[in-house]
């Protein structure tokens, strides 16, 4: 027969173990939310892992403070170094992923899809509520200082 104690560290060892399962769950959202999160950023993501680093009670969205799982993983710009950087979990929910200040490289695009209309203003024309562009020229003619 299995007595009180038994039973109780049964019940303790079993969620324990459901807890590390869950936790090792939370790691593999978190993976992906920092992929997802490097790839916009334009960094790579160094060893393809997060760590688990401890916990923090942190804000959510709402204000109230909770309880957050927080990672660490490493990236890099240049290649050449490796930086940190950390995201804080709420359960499977991504709380906030924060890169350590880095250089931003400039995106060369191959193609560039964006439209540029010019419009010609004639130089007498005054500003209106349509046409913000003044000239220097007609600015300084209307608006000298007074004496």
């Amino acid at each position: 027969m299995i007595t009180l104690g038994e039973l109780f560290a049964w019940l303790l060892v079993g969620l324990l173990i459901a807890w590390f399962w869950r936790g090792h769950g939370v790691r593999e959202c978190a993976l992906r939310f920092v992929r997802q999160h490097c790839k916009e950023a334009g960094v790579q993501l160094l060893d393809g892992n997060v760590a688990f680093k401890g916990w923090r009670i942190i804000q959510d969205g709402k204000g109230q403070k909770r309880l957050a799982r927080l990672y660490g993983f490493e990236f890099t710009v240049t290649s050449q170094e490796r930086l940190t950087g950390t995201v804080a979990m709420f359960g499977r929910y991504l709380a906030k992923i924060e890169l350590q200040a880095h250089p931003v490289m400039e995106m060369s695009s191959q193609h560039d899809d964006s439209i540029v209309v010019e419009q010609h203003v004639p130089p007498a024309q005054p500003a209106t509520a349509q046409n913000n562009v003044v000239e220097l020229q007609h600015w300084k003619t209307h608006n000298k200082p007074q004496d």
